[in-house]
């Protein structure tokens, strides 16, 4: 019932006086990537695309994310350091709904593009208006708000399922795969 900035504000605070190297622990045992995001992301920009990672999370995080998957860059929040500490505050401006609509429209701009030409994916009430702006709008495994206004929905844990609705067929996912000499796709636990 409170609003995100409110909410982030709150829960990064909790974290005032944690060494930054708990940033390391998180990533190493609580983050899993989803299946396929690594094909998606390579096999969009085999095909000319620019992927960008917009988050209302933190960059300690999405930078790690970004270069892990092989996003063109990305844009999150800021927690603040000091002295080898997370200082429970993060930076202005705060990543929220707005600044992700800011994002594709600046983003596009860009590029080239128009925000009709951009698909954006996205799972929380946060996305609903940069889905609603893009081209194409897709709700992953996102909750019922955010599936009623987009144009797709994916109810699976394999993010490449994006491919399939812009047309890319699985015989171009598997040769960039191989081209890249990735392992296959493990399932979901």
């Amino acid at each position: 019932e409170i609003d995100f900035r409110e909410s982030l504000t709150r829960r990064v605070a909790l974290l005032a006086g944690l060494p930054v190297s708990v940033i390391d622990e998180v990533m190493s045992a609580r983050i899993t990537l989803a299946p396929g995001g690594r094909e998606l992301v390579r096999t969009m920009k085999a095909h000319g695309g620019h992927a960008a990672l917009v988050s209302g999370g933190f960059t300690q995080f999405t930078s790690r994310v970004a270069a892990l998957i092989g996003f063109d860059e990305h844009r999150a929040n800021i927690l603040h350091e000091a002295d080898g500490r997370l200082a429970g505050t993060v930076a202005e401006p705060i990543l929220g709904k707005e600044a992700k609509v800011h994002a594709l429209d600046e983003i596009a701009g860009r590029l080239g593009k128009t925000p009709g030409d951009v698909i954006a994916v996205g799972d929380g009430a946060n996305d609903l208006d940069m889905l609603g702006r893009a081209g194409l709008g897709i709700a992953f495994n996102a909750k019922t708000v955010l599936r009623e206004v987009a144009d797709a929905a994916i109810s699976v844990p394999y993010l490449d399922v994006v491919l399939f609705l812009m047309g890319v067929g699985r015989g171009d996912v598997e040769r960039e795969r191989l081209t890249r000499s990735d392992p296959p796709p493990a399932a979901p636990a």
